[in-house]
């Protein structure tokens, strides 16, 4: 299904490219040259065996994960459910970055500008979406210990599927707008991306016209994907941290916070970073601080997100045990 996707996203930024080619004034830009990291042919083969390594963990993490939440009846509850929502998004989202970025180490560094353009999309829908979700697993954390009487009325099936749905179709929309008007610059003869992977601010930077509504349009996205869930994370673990402290025994003081530290560990690794390279006028000067800012928030998160969930979370160790027992009386 991720396949059929990619290709239609291929389709539909070719026929951007057809649109925005014509708007160039006789100039167009087939493909780009993505500098990446480094241009040391040691420093690249180094990285090429932390990203590869870094790779691999994030894929066998996160498919453990899926498969922990999936298989175990235990953890068919709405914080699993979103939790699984999450290991797909992040199995992706490296998918969709890291091949690339080990491709580009080898020295395969151009890509085509369809690719480019599909790349960008998908990656701005899977980050959207996260971001989102995040909101919405904090949410989930503050009825499930301020209003613990009603949770299971109020984060009913339907309403976990309709919340999940709403993520993905909100990120989705969002990143149209982003792509959309990011792919409506001209680049003319600039084809020199000064980053790993496609990503909006980088290909504004090298634009040849007037960039100003497409930098206005990430800030905005980045303002809503960013500041509106942060808000609402605020709201719900303040609120949290209210009942904790209303909670007499230490022991349930401490099963309450320890089912929301976690979860407050990968929105400090996923949105700080973020939110220093999207809440910020866009810069036309080439900075390498911003390409190992966006690692902070692109390769590393969802190498660490099933390493975060599954050390601090009673639940998903025992669903892991009994998988890997399962297993082994199998064989």
């Amino acid at each position: 299904m991720m396949l059929c996707y990619y290709r239609f996203c291929l389709l539909s930024c070719r026929q951007i490219q057809e649109s925005s080619i014509e708007k160039m004034n006789g100039t167009s830009v087939t493909e780009f040259l993505l500098l990446g990291l480094s241009v040391n042919p040691k420093v690249q083969i180094i990285l090429f065996v932390i990203f590869l390594v870094v790779y691999i963990i994030t894929l066998s993490g996160n498919i453990i994960l899926i498969t922990a939440c999936v298989c175990d009846p235990c953890l068919h509850t709405a914080m699993y459910f979103f939790l699984t929502n999450l290991s797909f998004i992040d199995l992706f989202y490296s998918s969709t970055l890291v091949p690339k970025m080990l491709v580009q180490l080898i020295g395969r560094n151009r890509i085509q500008y369809s690719a480019c353009a599909a790349q960008m999309y998908i990656f701005m829908v899977l980050a959207c979406t996260e971001c989102l979700l995040l909101a919405v697993m904090a949410y989930d954390r503050f009825v499930a210990i301020s209003l613990a009487l009603r949770y299971n009325l109020i984060m009913s099936k339907p309403v976990c599927i309709t919340l999940a749905t709403c993520c993905w179709v909100s990120g989705s929309l969002l990143a149209v707008l982003d792509t959309f008007f990011t792919l409506q610059v001209s680049f003319c003869d600039n084809n020199i991306i000064d980053h790993f992977f496609c990503e909006p601010s980088a290909l504004v930077k090298i634009a040849c016209t007037d960039s100003f509504i497409a930098e206005m349009v990430i800030f905005f996205v980045g303002g809503v994907v960013l500041l509106v869930p942060i808000f609402i994370c605020l709201f719900s673990y303040i609120s949290i941290i209210i009942t904790i402290v209303g909670i007499r025994s230490a022991e349930g003081r401490y099963k309450a916070f320890s089912t929301c530290i976690s979860h407050m560990i990968v929105i400090t690794l996923t949105g700080g970073p973020a939110l220093f390279m999207y809440m910020k006028p866009v810069s036309k000067k080439q900075d390498n601080q911003e390409k190992m800012v966006s690692l902070f928030y692109t390769v590393i998160p969802p190498a660490l997100n099933p390493i975060i969930y599954s050390l601090r979370n009673r639940d998903v160790k025992k669903a892991l045990q009994k998988l890997t027992l399962t297993n082994l009386f199998q064989y």
